[in-house]
């Protein structure tokens, strides 16, 4: 009811607004999200332009000297720093490609290409990376490529990766983690990790916030982010929703985005709501349980009966239970 008074007086204020107006007055325009096909490869110059003028702590990271923090630090290359190793010698790269539709845009651009970097300062010791899909124990320092930093938590936190930015997602899951033996008890009640991963992410802003601001409302539309990274620990085979299905296997498309993929899509949308599969604990919406239409073994192995042979497993297929 109060939504409804608001509204109605929302209105009433709008066009008393445009009756007060006069000819004189600024016109109000909106302006159009860009297209990924332009910001793409601007971002792409931009992240290279910083990789190649900029250094990491490397030596560091090679030789430790006494009471390092392990801790990236980034500087330019001139002056004294002049004959330092420039972070692009460094850095690895992957694409994903996206769509405009997986940013909400009305634009009917289709698979261009983004590319994102990531670089590993220390490799965890259990040789295992989270997929983009687990719950992962992190901490984590975000900025601008100006160094201008957005977010930050120097303490370790458990984040589900499906719920953050893409390539932010992505770029984590190229870190190896560390191990439980390795868990320091500090005095204040904080955790280290002496064998945790240590790396560096910069990602376009189609992989980010792209035309948004970011949740601070700090960060500027189209802007390319750096993530410094430490992955301590993460949760094998992650299932967000407990219907018994790892998360990473509730892309059913195969294209890395969670989000897209959602068997009761209609029906949801009709109700006034909206569930990926990797939220929803009845994912076709036929009444029985995800849970109680696949099989888990002993071992945790899942499989996925398709009883009427029609190529759509059970749970996926609201025509049977």
């Amino acid at each position: 009811m109060k939504y409804g008074v608001f509204v109605c007086l929302f209105f009433f204020i709008l066009i008393l607004a445009s009756c007060n107006n006069d000819d004189n007055g600024p016109a109000i325009e909106s302006v159009p999200p860009r297209l990924l096909t332009e910001v793409a490869p601007e971002n792409d110059e931009e992240i290279q332009e910083f990789l190649k003028t900029h250094f990491y702590n490397y030596e560091e990271f090679a030789t430790p000297p006494v009471d390092f923090d392990f801790k990236i630090q980034i500087d330019t290359i001139a002056g004294d720093n002049a004959d330092k190793k420039s972070l692009w010698e460094d850095i690895e790269m992957k694409t994903i490609n996206l769509s405009s539709s997986d940013l909400g845009l009305e634009d009917e651009e289709e698979n261009v290409e983004h590319k994102y970097y990531y670089l590993i300062a220390r490799s965890g010791e259990s040789g295992n990376s989270p997929t983009i899909g687990d719950s992962t124990l992190l901490r984590y320092q975000g900025s601008l490529l100006d160094g201008t930093l957005f977010d930050e938590n120097p303490s370790f936190t458990w984040q589900e990766l499906p719920f953050t930015i893409r390539g932010y997602a992505n770029g984590i899951s190229n870190i190896t983690s560390g191990t439980p033996e390795q868990i320091i008890q500090n005095e204040d009640g904080t955790i280290n990790i002496s064998d945790s991963g240590i790396g560096l992410i910069v990602i376009p802003s189609g992989l980010a916030y792209y035309n948004n601001t970011g949740p601070s409302g700090s960060i500027p539309q189209y802007a390319p982010l750096l993530f410094k990274i430490e992955v301590g620990l993460f949760v094998e085979d992650t299932d967000n929703d407990n219907d018994g299905i790892p998360t990473i296997l509730e892309d059913v498309d195969g294209d890395g985005n969670f989000n897209n993929d959602n068997a009761d899509s209609e029906a949801e949308l009709a109700a006034g709501f909206f569930l990926p599969n990797f939220r929803d604990t009845d994912d076709d919406g036929d009444g029985t349980l995800t849970r109680d239409e696949i099989v888990i073994d002993d071992e945790g192995n899942v499989t996925f009966p398709d009883a009427d042979n029609d190529g759509t497993p059970d749970y996926l297929d609201p025509d049977t239970n």
